[in-house]
This record gives structure tokens, sequence and C-alpha cells, in this order.
């Protein structure tokens, strides 16, 4: 029996005789299980990865330009104007100098990469983890998911990989474009966010199936959002300091690929120089990736409640 699919409740009642003995004790299982969710096609399903990407990012827009205006300070040659950055301060500066719509400057950008570089992702992650278990099924001989944490983590993190790189590969000159124009970056690292995301939410499932998926889907969201931020934060300060580099007249800084870039941040900004920028990101992360695989899911539940043609 799946862990995840379902759950199996025991009752065992002792029945008095005379004597002042007990019968022996009876069993009766009871199977509870969560509602099910009826399958959506492609088109249903990539619009509801679109417009939860699209949703998403508008809603944080603010925190993510703040985020990558402290990723892109080290990029400066006045070491002072390091010390002196703090999220409140850019903030005021922004709403200031350029008033409030700045902060969602370049946002239909963003929607018209985010669109499609969240149906992709999501798509992709459902094709690749049914055909990663469907292995696992036949290489091991379980069930189905929750039957093997180890091996279902795997699978996650590779259908998630795999997910990130399609997605990806799909959609990264828009990325570089909008990267350049607005200085708004990628979501976390799809692996792990996917990977973190889907277990925490199984293992909600499975004790708690009785939960709004609403509810469900933005706690373990969130929490797969500060999990892949931590991770992958440091190669994604990296990777936009050098896509930017250049760009608007700016000196070339880092001319040593990744490895050198990194040795360059850590000599001139120490090691917490990689994580510049983290605590907006956080901040960015919480609600972002929450609302995310919160609307993703809400709109799969609609979808999917739809009665067929």
């Amino acid at each position: 029996m799946s862990a995840i699919g379902k759950m199996q409740t025991e009752a065992r009642v002792g029945v008095v005789v005379e004597g002042g003995g007990l019968s022996a004790p009876t069993t009766s299982s009871v199977v509870v299980e969560p509602p099910r969710q009826r399958q959506i096609g492609t088109a249903p399903q990539l619009l509801a990865g679109g417009l939860a990407g699209a949703v998403s990012k508008t809603c944080t827009a603010p925190l993510a330009r703040l985020t990558i205006l402290f990723q892109l300070q080290g990029m400066h040659s006045d070491a002072s104007r390091l010390e002196k950055a703090s999220i409140w301060r850019e903030a005021s500066r922004i709403a200031r100098e350029e008033g409030v719509r700045a902060f969602w400057k370049g946002n239909l950008v963003t929607i018209a990469h985010r669109l499609p570089y969240s149906s992709i992702s999501f798509y992709a992650f459902e094709r690749y983890k049914n055909v990663g278990t469907t292995m696992l099924q036949a290489t091991l001989g379980v069930e189905g998911q929750g039957e093997s944490i180890g091996a279902d983590l795997c699978v996650r993190l590779l259908g998630g990989g795999l997910a990130g790189v399609t997605a990806a590969s799909a959609t990264y000159p828009l990325d570089l474009v909008r990267t350049r124009l607005t200085a708004q970056g990628v979501g976390p690292n799809l692996a792990i966010s996917f990977s973190v995301y889907d277990t925490a939410r199984s293992y909600w499932q499975l004790h708690r199936p009785q939960d709004s998926i609403v509810l469900a889907s933005l706690v373990c969201g969130s929490f797969s959002g500060i999990a892949s931020s931590t991770v992958a934060y440091p190669l994604d300060l990296v990777r936009r300091r050098m896509q930017l580099e250049g760009a608007g007249g700016r000196a070339l800084v880092y001319r040593t690929g990744l490895v050198g870039t990194l040795r360059q941040i850590i000599r001139k900004e120490g090691w917490l120089g990689l994580y510049r920028g983290i605590l907006p990101e956080y901040y960015k992360v919480v609600p972002s990736v929450g609302i995310v695989f919160m609307t993703y899911e809400k709109l799969k539940q609609i979808l999917s409640s739809i009665p067929e043609s």
C-alpha cells in the first residue's frame, strides 16, 4: 500500500466475558484515502504553471529588485558603499528618486519570461517525476511513492534538475535580456525547490490529509524556497554578476570564469560576500515560492473540477 495515497488505522476491541477475562482482541482495518484530484491535460497544466509564476513574480517584484541591487553592490569599486547598504535605505531611495511604480519596473518583461519558464518547469517536473517513479517501481518493485524515501527524494531531485535544465534551455535568451534590462533574477534552484516541496507536501498529506491545499502548499512552498535559496544563492550571485558586467558601460570586473569570479568575490568581500543580499532574498522567497506553488495547486484543483466536454 502506498504510504502517500493511503493511510491505515487499526481499532482493537476487547470483549468482557464471564470469568473476568477478556476475549482475544479483534482487529478491524479502516483505509482512509485523501480526496483524489482528477488529472488535467497538457494545456491546462501549462496554463496553471504559467499563471502561477506570473502571479508570484508580480506580488514579489519589489523584493526581487532589492535583492538584485544588493547582489550587484560588490561590483562597485568603492568599498565604502558596501558597508552603508540596508534594505530600508535602498527601498526609500528607490521610492524617493523613481517613485513607487519603479519597484515594478520591467514587470511585463518579467512576466513574458516567467510565463513560459514556469509553464515548462512545472510541466517538465511532473513528466520527469512520473517517468522516474515508473522506473523506480520497475527496478525496486515498490508499489508507489513513499515506499522508499531515499529513492523518492532522488527521483524528485533528478526530476527538478532536468526540469530546470529544460526550462532554462528554452528561455535563457529571454532571461539574459530581462536581467540586463531590469536586474531581476530567476527563481531558486529548481532541483532543490521541487524536491523539497514535493517531499514536504507528501509528508503533510500523509499526516494531515484533510488540511486545505492552499495552506499546505503555501507552507511547504515557502520552506522549499528557503532551503533552495540557501544552497543555490552563491552561484546565483556569481551568475548574475557575470551576466551584467560590461552592460551599460560597466567595466569588466570578472575575467576568469566561474571559479575565478568566486575567488575574486571571496578575496574582496570575504565569504559573507557570497551571501550579499541573502536577507531580502529570504524576504522575497518566503512569499514568492509559497505563492507560486499555492497558485499552481489551486489552479490545478479548479481546472480538474471542470467537467470534461
